[in-house]
C-alpha cells in the first residue's frame, strides 16, 4: 500500500479531545476539554423542543439562515463598531473550529506563512499544516504574557500573510491590551497582511481588563476575519454554531472554501439558536458575572492549596505552573498521573507552548460550583499523593 499523507506526520491527535476519553475512562473530573456540565439558557432549550416540532429539518442557505445572520449582524455591529451587512459580511460555520480552518484556507497560498502567538489553541498549528502554509510562533512572554515588539515585527518581516490572533486567549487568558492590538494594527498595514481573529471568548473579560475587536481599528476592517461561535457565550458546545465576519470580498472566498468543506451548519439549530442572538445586554452581563464568580472560587482553591498560576484576565482557564513537581519526564505523564491518582483531568502544556522550557498544565472552570468544589478536594490532596508516589 502506498503511504499516505506527508501531512499526517506534522501533528497528532487532539491531546484536549486525548485528555477527555482518559478522564472517562477513570471517572475522573474533567476540567482538560472546556465544555460546561450545567444546561444551555432556558430559552433556547425551549426554542430547540419548538424546532424538534416546527422545523427546518432540511438545508438551509449555506452560508446560514437569513434570520441567524440578520441577528449575530445586529448584535455584533453594536460592540464591533463597524457597519456589518447580513448578506454580504458573514458566514454561518460549523463551530469556530470550520471558521478558523476555513478563513485560513481562504487566505493562504502553499507556503505562505502565518504568525501564530504561543502559547496557542491546538487548532491552530493544524489549520496552517491543512493549508499547506508555514507557521513562524511568537513567544507570549510568562508570567504576563506579553509579547517582544522587535520579534513580531521580525516575524511579519519574514514575509508573513497573516496571524491568529485569540483574544481573550486560550489558553493563557491573556486580554489583548488596546496599545498591543494597535501595534499589531500598525504592523498587518505596513506589511499588508491579514488578521484572524478567534474571540469565542468575547464575552468572558474579568475587570478591569477590556476586550477590544481589532476590526475597528483603524485600516483593519478590510484586512480583519473575526472568527467566534455560540459555544462558549451560550453554554451549547454540542451545537457546532459558528460564525465569520468580514469584508464582502473576504466572505465571498470563505463561501466557496465552507461551501465544500460541510455544505452548512445545522438548520435547526440555527434556527433555535436564534432565541439567544435575540437576547439584551442584561444576559451578557450575567454572563460575565457567572464567569467571574467562578473563577474566584476556582483560583482561591488553588491559592489554598498552594498551587502556582497565572490568573487569567479572560476566558475560562487556568495554566497552573508544575515545574517544581518531580520525578515525571512530561506534563503528558504528569496529566495521566492526575487522571488516575488525584482523579482530576487537565490538559499538558505541551499541546499549547511551542517552547520546550515552559511547564504547565491548563484547567477550565466552566463547570457547576460544586463540581468546582469537588474538583479542589482532590486537588488538596495532590501534594501528598505525589509525595507518596515519589517513596
Amino acid at each position: 500500500m502506498k503511504q499516505l499523507a506527508n501531512r499526517l506526520n506534522s501533528f497528532s491527535d487532539s491531546v484536549i479531545r486525548r485528555m477527555t476519553r482518559i478522564a472517562n475512562q477513570f471517572d475522573a473530573i474533567n476540567l482538560s476539554q472546556g465544555f460546561p456540565d450545567f444546561d444551555p439558557p432556558a430559552q433556547l432549550i425551549a426554542a430547540l423542543k419548538q424546532t424538534a416540532d416546527t422545523g427546518p429539518h432540511q438545508y438551509e442557505v449555506t452560508w446560514g439562515s437569513a434570520e441567524f445572520r440578520q441577528l449575530l449582524a445586529q448584535k455584533q455591529q453594536k460592540r464591533m463598531n463597524i457597519p456589518i451587512n447580513s448578506n454580504e459580511n458573514v458566514l454561518v460555520t460549523c463551530g469556530s473550529t470550520e471558521a478558523m480552518m476555513c478563513a485560513v484556507m481562504t487566505v493562504c497560498n502553499p507556503k505562505d506563512k502565518v504568525i501564530i502567538f504561543s502559547p496557542f489553541y491546538e487548532n491552530y498549528g493544524a489549520d496552517a499544516i491543512l493549508s499547506d502554509a508555514q507557521p513562524i510562533y511568537v513567544p507570549l512572554i510568562p508570567p504576563s504574557f506579553e509579547f517582544d515588539k522587535q520579534q513580531l515585527r521580525h516575524a511579519f518581516e519574514q514575509g508573513a500573510k497573516a496571524l491568529i490572533l485569540c483574544n481573550p486567549s486560550n489558553p493563557c487568558g491573556k486580554v489583548f491590551t488596546h496599545e498591543e492590538l494597535s501595534y499589531i494594527s500598525e504592523l498587518a498595514i505596513e506589511f499588508d497582511a491579514y488578521v484572524i481573529t478567534d474571540e469565542v471568548y468575547e464575552h468572558l473579560v474579568y475587570e478591569p481588563h477590556q476586550h477590544f475587536y481589532l476590526a475597528s481599528f483603524p485600516g483593519m476592517k478590510e484586512r480583519t476575519i473575526t472568527c467566534s461561535s455560540l459555544s462558549k457565550t451560550y453554554s451549547v458546545t454540542g451545537w457546532r454554531l459558528g460564525h465569520i465576519i468580514a469584508d464582502k470580498a473576504i466572505i465571498d472566498g470563505c463561501k466557496m472554501i465552507h461551501d465544500f468543506l460541510t455544505v452548512g451548519a445545522a438548520a435547526p439549530l440555527q434556527k433555535a439558536a436564534c432565541a439567544g442572538l435575540a437576547f439584551a445586554d442584561e444576559y451578557y452581563q450575567q454572563l460575565t458575572q457567572t464567569y467571574t464568580e467562578k473563577r474566584k472560587l476556582f483560583l482561591d482553591g488553588l491559592d489554598q492549596i498552594g498551587l502556582s498560576y497565572y490568573p487569567p484576565q479572560g476566558a475560562y482557564y487556568v495554566l497552573v505552573d508544575i515545574s517544581s513537581f518531580n520525578p515525571f519526564t512530561t506534563d503528558f505523564e504528569f496529566c495521566e498521573w492526575l487522571i488516575k491518582a488525584v482523579g482530576v483531568a487537565a490538559v499538558p502544556g505541551s499541546a499549547f507552548f511551542k517552547e520546550p522550557e515552559y511547564r504547565y498544565i491548563r484547567f477550565h472552570f466552566a463547570k457547576k460550583h460544586e463540581t468546582l468544589l469537588a474538583a479542589l478536594t482532590r486537588l488538596s490532596k495532590l501534594k501528598e499523593k505525589l509525595s507518596c508516589s515519589t517513596k
